[in-house]
């Protein structure tokens, strides 16, 4: 393998682990809203 074809695979191995990172933040932030719709629709029926 070329280095340049190794450093373009790098780099784009690099770019979806980033990907991954971002979208598992996001998914814990939507989480998080989530659970404070529920809570708050939980004290609206208490």
């Amino acid at each position: 393998m070329t280095r340049s074809r190794l450093s373009l695979i790098s780099l784009l191995f690099m770019g979806v682990l980033a990907a991954c990172e971002t979208v598992e933040g996001a998914g814990r932030d939507i989480q998080g809203a989530g659970q404070a719709v529920t809570g708050a629709s939980q004290d609206v029926q208490e």
